[in-house]
């Protein structure tokens, strides 16, 4: 078969990594790819928001199956536009999409079927939002109704920011994805990240992940894409993971087939584990970045068939293995980011982390330049370890880390600290 994977992340370079495995595969291209997925796939250079040029490249290529790797691409409609070529794909339509291209939608929805989730109000306005803003608790979550690049949710602590952060939003601050906001009440409680395959009907769990959002030590500091991740995550338990797919996942998949809007794919959800039981920040409608990249190291099947099952509605027949060990991934990004970095600037000593044990080297942000590999990005690798324990992969991570030589990038130093921490208190 021939396999289009779309996306330049390190999310596509992990969906490559694991495809490459499959002996159903006879050609694996990836658009437009990066300078870690052109050592595994051939690269087609078509960014991924031109839809007319991917489906031409289907067309001419003669692809048999597209997997579809970040969010926007699929609220563009480019599923849409694939299935009316009569090209299957891994991905839900633009209406299914707009769980995670809208949080209001994702909001009223929850508020309809009764899904647990944060209390909530839209606006489209500045001085509506700040009228209701006057009413509640601080601190306080204020988002931007659409796709932001996982930069679009604040947590104010004080009337004062939230009220410039009203106002910022409005004035632009995240274009046309501020023209509306969502604001909601502040849960409390750890978070976690829970990953189901769908085809409309049908359900298959996939294994659990916890992210660090926060750029700093500690959990602090600003909100990025996600600066490491491991699997599972300990405060998963079976308990709860019955409780999220019977109180959230399944209304989820019930609702939207009601609504007409059948959800295929990975439906992602993002967790906030209460002492009430779980309850949904909220939903992505794509694999996470970069829990992505520990959910395939921990793999131990064929993940091709499990897609195509999931496109072709017959998941119910389809079934995924998990290894035991620990998976952690921690990301090296720009200094600078999440605000602003210099681009293009030289990495060594990937090959040097690569041979380390159990470490495999994922690429987000790269190309490859005159025999060089450069840094194009704001998050730019995410190196991946696999170990018995949080604590040894956390380990086998960090040394893959420090035989990188970037002075221009950086990364934190406790990614999976709550899961280590768990391990100490449960080995007294």
């Amino acid at each position: 078969m021939k396999i289009l994977v779309i996306g330049s992340g390190g999310r596509e370079h992990a969906l490559c990594w694991a495809l490459k495995k499959s002996p159903l595969i006879e050609t694996l291209i990836c658009a437009p790819g990066n300078g870690g997925i052109e050592e595994i796939a051939e690269i087609a250079p078509i960014k991924v928001e031109d839809i007319d040029g991917i489906l031409a490249f289907c067309k001419e290529k003669a692809v048999d199956f597209v997997v579809v790797g970040p969010e926007a691409p699929l609220v563009e409609g480019l599923v849409d536009r694939l299935t009316e070529a009569g090209i299957k794909s891994f991905g839900p339509t633009a209406a299914a999409a707009a769980l995670e291209g809208s949080k209001g939608f994702m909001k009223d929805l929850c508020q309809e079927f009764d899904i647990p989730t944060a209390a909530y109000q839209r606006f489209d306005n500045a001085e509506d939002a700040k009228k209701y803003l006057a009413t509640q608790d601080l601190p306080i979550v204020i988002k931007a109704d659409g796709l932001a690049a996982g930069k679009g949710v604040i947590i104010a602590a004080t009337i004062d920011e939230a009220e410039a952060t009203i106002d910022e939003i409005f004035s632009g601050l995240f274009g046309s994805a501020g023209a509306e906001i969502v604001i909601e009440e502040f849960m409390t409680g750890e978070e976690a990240s829970f990953f189901v395959l769908t085809d409309g009907e049908n359900i298959l769990p996939l294994a659990t992940a916890q992210d660090h959002k926060a750029v700093g030590e500690g959990d602090t500091g600003p909100n990025t894409g996600g600066m490491g991740a491991y699997s599972p995550a300990p405060v998963m338990t079976e308990e709860m993971i019955t409780a999220t797919i019977d109180q959230i996942i399944k209304p989820t998949v019930r609702a939207m087939k009601s609504r007409g809007a059948p959800f295929t794919g990975v439906l992602y959800a993002g967790l906030m584990i209460t002492d009430k039981g779980p309850r949904l920040i909220e939903y992505n409608v794509r694999f996470g970045d970069p829990e992505c990249q520990v959910l395939c190291a921990r793999l131990d099947s064929d993940l091709l068939p499990a897609l195509m099952a999931t496109a072709d509605g017959t998941l119910d027949q389809a079934s995924l293995d998990w290894k035991a060990d620990r998976a952690l991934n921690v990301v090296m990004a720009a200094n600078g980011y999440p605000g602003s970095y210099e681009k293009n600037t030289v990495i060594n000593g990937l090959d040097k982390a690569a041979a380390i044990e159990d470490v495999v080297v994922f690429h987000a942000g790269t190309k490859r330049e005159g025999g060089k590999v450069l840094a194009t990005g704001g998050r730019v690798l995410g190196i991946t370890a696999i170990g018995k324990t949080v604590k040894h992969a956390q380990e086998k991570a960090y040394s893959g880390v420090r035989a990188i030589q970037w002075p221009e990038g950086f990364s934190r130093s406790d990614i999976g600290w709550r899961a280590v921490m768990r391990e100490e208190q449960d080995n007294k």
